[in-house]
C-alpha cells in the first residue's frame, strides 16, 4: 500500500512540472495562421511603422505606445478579436497619443489581420 501511495505522490509530483509548461501553450485563434504571424511581424517592424511607437522589440516606448509583449492590456482584453478591433479602429492612449485606424500607413485589410496575430501571438505562446 506504502508503495502504491509512493508511485502515486511520484507521478503527480512529475505531472506538476508537465502541466504548467503545457498551459503555458495557446492554440491559436480561429482563422490564425503561422504564416499570418510571420507577416504581421514584418509589417510591424517595417511598413505598417508600429516599431516607432511600441518599439522594434514591442516593449512600448514611453509616452506613445503600450508594452504589447505582457498580459496588461489598455484598450481590449488582449483577445486577437479586441487587438484586431483596436488596430482596426485606432486608440487615443492615456497619455493623449492617437493611433490612427490601421495604425496610419495604407494597410490592407489582411494586413492589419496579420498585424493582429503578429501582437496576440506576443503575449501568448502559440503551440505547433
Amino acid at each position: 500500500m506504502k508503495s502504491r501511495l509512493l508511485r502515486l505522490a511520484m507521478t503527480l509530483g512529475a505531472l506538476l512540472f508537465v502541466v504548467p509548461a503545457a498551459v503555458a501553450q495557446t492554440e491559436l485563434p480561429s482563422g490564425v495562421t503561422d504564416a499570418m504571424v510571420a507577416e504581421g511581424g514584418t509589417i510591424f517592424k517595417g511598413a505598417g511603422i508600429c516599431f516607432t511607437c511600441h518599439g522594434q522589440d514591442a516593449k512600448g516606448v514611453p509616452g506613445l505606445g503600450a508594452d504589447l509583449t505582457d498580459s496588461e492590456w489598455t484598450h481590449s482584453d488582449g483577445s486577437y478579436e479586441k487587438i484586431l478591433a483596436t488596430i482596426m479602429a485606432g486608440v487615443t492612449s492615456p497619455t493623449g497619443a492617437v493611433m490612427p485606424p490601421k495604425g496610419g500607413p495604407p494597410l490592407t485589410d489582411d494586413q492589419v489581420k496579420a498585424v493582429a496575430a503578429y501582437v496576440w501571438s506576443l503575449s501568448n505562446k502559440p503551440s505547433k
